[in-house]
């Protein structure tokens, strides 16, 4: 078939800054353009306008409803559609949607997380419009980003805490800006999510009751080949696999979605996609549809794409590196060195920003990616620890240090690599290596926070992220725009930075345990290695002061989001041991008891023609087998009990510590027992696919 021509279809079904520039008047898009440029308040004169255009736009390309499209506390999008159909005196429709429409919409809020913000019979909530991002078009339905709040006016949605923080780091950065000479109309964050995922085969999938309720493998024993080879890790895309790239790249395009890398990951079956930088808000709404574009054009082509972070134990999950930085409108990336940062001091200052807000609220962006499958991948061999620290390299590491001492900063030489091949170019060696070990890594002019899940918003860690940062440009600002002497006042407070905050700085292995007893025991840091350990820290004061003083959140929404977190914690690891006891009762010893019976009949056929036989192998195996059933018979009623004596805990942050402490050991246990079965078992009687069919059924 045939591909389209990329530049043409390219954002054909975004109402972008072309299609507005093309369609609505000069007035309307001038008024328009400052509200996204510049964060001024929407004229809502304009609406009306926008609304016409926008419909006609909608419906010439193929649209025959609309929707708000927001972000609710369910790690999802969500979406009720409205046609645009209006009846006509003459019994006929016409098609309209009105400015009314755009701006506000009211899905009910009845049955979305609350935590506590209101009652269940306390239906109504307001969806709003974000111009900020550009509406499109989805299976013939219009779909206008939107923020979410419920009727007393609380945040329900991850967008409008995140366009908050992007409105507290721009109002602090410009007054940083501004003490150098810079004045600029607005900064802004811009992120570059790397999403993992894994490709199997549909029909498989849908033999794996776990798979099909919880999104991941709880049973499956090791098959004889992993990733142990690295030989999938950027080797060559099959087929398959290929198509289906090629289907979803035209797929995000149409969308105005800059996907750009893609790329065979480390373990078998597993997958990279990787954007072109934008803007926070649009680069959030951007990942949220690629998650949902990836499995949609998955099932065009038989198969289904796992965005859980750990759905196969043994080989690597999927995380989602967060690559952040800060620009202003004229393009000047404040996270960019220069060819002297050591002399940078504007660029100095914003990383000591970084630093500062990293140290001061690593529990905060800890928390911001705890999840239960984000629990099974963080600290093994694919992941940051659960430690959170920062990595500068060897140059900026060395000024730092220069300044710090009060010495002379002698420079990196740059190193030319020369490989011993006339033919091969020369090149010069970066002034600094990767760290990929580091959870928050410093890589050139932004930084990369690598300890995000697959399934994760992106919304969640940015705005920690933006909120931290911006507390500690405002500390810089209120010191230094009151300073007598601004220079020497801007030394000692980078000094003071460095020499206060240097702990959550570390350039070496973070998977070595050493590194865990010296970040724990001799720097202080913080190791929350689960979310029902991190989660709780959301309400610590420093936090809730700061989150509240940025406007970013109000206290009743983050007690809220504390509720709303810890408990999905517990629904989804509850699913998960309801579906192991269900597979375990239903499946895998019947299917274990049906092998024991063909093994002693065997056995008993045998002795029948040749008495004197041995029989190891059946016997063996038999009375091996027996006892795993009846391990795992008494394993699953331990596993149910565990279950059942969460209903008995009396509050949230209980319950988690109750699936933390009880609930989760229980169910690696049950596993362990059951993947030994598999190990004895005939694969004829063996009631689901096993790993080796699953990870190379693409292939």
């Amino acid at each position: 078939m045939k591909k389209q021509n990329v530049p043409e279809i390219f954002g054909s079904l975004v109402f972008d800054d072309r299609v507005m520039r093309a369609r609505l008047s000069g007035d309307v898009y001038a008024s328009l353009k400052k509200t996204i440029d510049e964060n001024v308040r929407l004229d809502e004169k304009i609406a009306e306008a926008v609304a016409s255009e926008m419909r006609d736009w909608a419906v010439e390309n193929g649209a025959t409803h609309f929707t708000h499209w927001f972000q609710p506390l369910t790690g999802v999008t969500a979406e009720k559609h409205d046609s645009f159909i209006t009846p006509s005196p003459d019994g006929g429709v016409i098609m309209e949607f009105s400015g009314k429409e755009l701006i506000k919409g009211e899905p009910d809020a009845s049955s979305f997380p609350s935590g506590g913000l209101r009652a269940t019979f306390e239906a109504r909530g307001y969806t709003t419009w974000d111009p900020t991002s550009f509406a499109f078009i989805k299976d013939h339905t219009l779909c206008i980003p939107t923020a979410f709040c419920s009727y007393s006016g609380d945040a329900l949605d991850k967008k409008t805490p995140l366009l908050r923080s992007m409105q507290a780091l721009n109002r602090q950065a410009k007054r940083i800006l501004k003490l150098f000479g810079n004045e600029v109309k607005y900064v802004r964050t811009s992120v570059g999510p790397e999403q993992e995922y894994f490709l199997i085969d549909k029909d498989m999938f849908e033999k794996r009751p776990d798979l099909v309720y919880t999104g991941r493998t709880l049973f499956g024993a090791m098959p004889p080949k992993g990733q142990e080879l690295d030989d999938h890790y950027f080797g060559v895309i099959k087929p398959r696999v290929t198509a289906f790239m090629e289907d979803l790249n035209e797929e995000l395009w149409k969308l105005g979605i800059l996907a750009k890398t893609e790329h065979n990951e480390v373990a078998p079956a597993q997958h990279e996609l990787a954007p072109i930088f934008s803007t926070t808000n649009v680069a959030t709404d951007n990942n949220q549809l690629t998650m949902e574009i990836m499995q949609k054009v998955a099932r065009r082509h038989n198969m289904v794409c796992l965005l859980h972070e750990k759905p196969f134990a043994g080989v690597n999950g999927s995380g989602k590196h967060n690559n952040w930085s800060m620009a202003t409108d004229t393009g000047a990336n404040l996270l960019s060195p220069g060819e002297t940062p050591y002399e940078n001091a504007q660029f100095l200052l914003f990383l000591c920003a970084v630093i500062q807000a990293v140290d001061d609220y690593q529990d905060l962006l800890r928390l911001s990616v705890a999840t239960a499958g984000n629990d099974h991948r963080l600290g093994a061999n694919e992941a940051p620890p659960a430690i959170i620290s920062v990595f500068l390299g060897d140059e900026l590491t060395e000024i730092l240090e220069a300044i710090k001492n009060d010495t002379p900063y002698k420079g990196a030489e740059k190193v030319i690599m020369k490989l011993g091949v006339h033919a091969l170019p020369r090149f010069s060696r970066d002034t600094t290596d990767r760290n990929r070990t580091s959870p928050f890594a410093f890589t050139g002019n932004k930084f990369e926070f690598r300890s995000l899940g697959s399934s994760n918003s992106i919304a969640c860690c940015n705005m920690m992220l933006n909120a931290a940062v911006a507390e500690s440009l405002k500390q810089y600002a209120d010191r230094l725009e009151g300073a007598p002497d601004f220079e020497s006042s801007l030394h000692e407070l980078i000094k003071e930075v460095i020499n206060k905050h240097e702990r959550i700085l570390f350039n070496g292995n973070g998977y070595g345990e050493e590194w865990i007893e010296e970040a724990t025991k001799v720097r202080g840091l913080s190791n929350l290695k689960t979310t029902a350990d991190a989660m709780p820290h959301l309400l610590d004061k420093k936090n809730v002061e700061m989150l509240t003083a940025h406007k970013v959140f109000t206290e009743t929404e983050l007690n809220s989001r504390c509720e709303i977190m810890l408990e999905n914690y517990c629904k989804t690891v509850s699913i998960e041991g309801h579906t192991m006891t269900d597979m375990a009762r239903k499946n895998y010893l019947p299917s274990i008891e049906e092998y024991l019976s063909k093994l002693a009949k065997t056995t008993e056929s045998i002795k029948a023609v040749a008495p004197n036989a041995k029989c190891s192998y059946e016997i063996g195996t038999i009375e091996k087998l027996s006892e795993l059933t009846d391990i795992i018979s008494e394993k699953t009623d331990i596993l149910d009990k565990a279950l059942d004596s969460l209903k008995e805990c009396e509050n949230i942050k209980k319950t988690s510590e109750a699936v933390r402490d009880d609930v989760l050991p229980k169910m690696d246990e049950l596993r362990r027992y059951v993947d030994e079965a598999e190990m004895l078992t005939d694969e004829k009687y063996w009631p689901f696919p096993s790993y080796g069919k699953l990870l190379f059924s693409v292939y």
